[in-house]
């Protein structure tokens, strides 16, 4: 497992090693021990979600409040995505800030995304599944939808056309920077 961190150093790419021969592959999407090990962290996980899109769906941005946060291990089964976080710590040195990175099917990675970041992606395949852990409950009275295109953010999604969207997605709120 190869674990590397990004532009904002808290969120980390992760390439699990990946055993392939003529007839598949094989790859530990998760281990507790090796998790920790390799990243020097030490979550524990509570839930476990599968998110099936088709083309063109964008996701997002979601996020819990305190004392509802939650980290998110996500990985994609089938498909591709263009995943991005953004981190809303109040007091951070990169809060408004965002990274982009794509998972697939094919690269295996996996992205670790801390508590205190919000969190959305966008589907490049015609059917993309992912799977992603959490570190806490799914609560909806604590969850919170920032828009997808807030211009204080200005998110480089890169798609042409339309994004097709949820009604809780289309009327998200704007990222309050201070």
């Amino acid at each position: 497992m190869k674990v590397k961190s990004l532009e904002i150093p808290e969120i980390l790419s992760i390439t699990p090693n990946v055993y392939d021969d003529e007839r598949g592959y094989f790859f530990e999407f998760f281990n507790q021990e090796k998790f920790n090990e390799c990243t020097g962290l030490n979550e524990k996980f509570v839930q476990d979600n599968i998110s099936y899109s088709k083309k063109g769906v964008l996701r997002g941005l979601h996020y819990q409040e305190s004392p509802m946060q939650q980290g998110k291990l996500i990985g994609v089964l089938s498909g591709e995505i263009c995943d991005v976080a953004v981190d809303i710590r109040q007091n951070s040195t990169s809060h408004g800030k965002w990274i982009k990175e794509r998972l697939s099917e094919s690269n295996k990675k996996l992205l670790w995304i801390p508590p205190g970041f919000a969190h959305g992606f966008y589907t490049l395949s015609e059917n993309t599944t992912l799977l992603y852990k959490t570190t806490n409950f799914y609560s909806a009275q604590h969850e919170k939808t920032i828009k997808w295109n807030d211009k204080n953010i200005n998110i480089e999604w890169g798609f042409k056309e339309d994004p097709i969207l949820s009604h809780k997605d289309r009327n998200g709120q704007d990222l309050i920077i201070k």
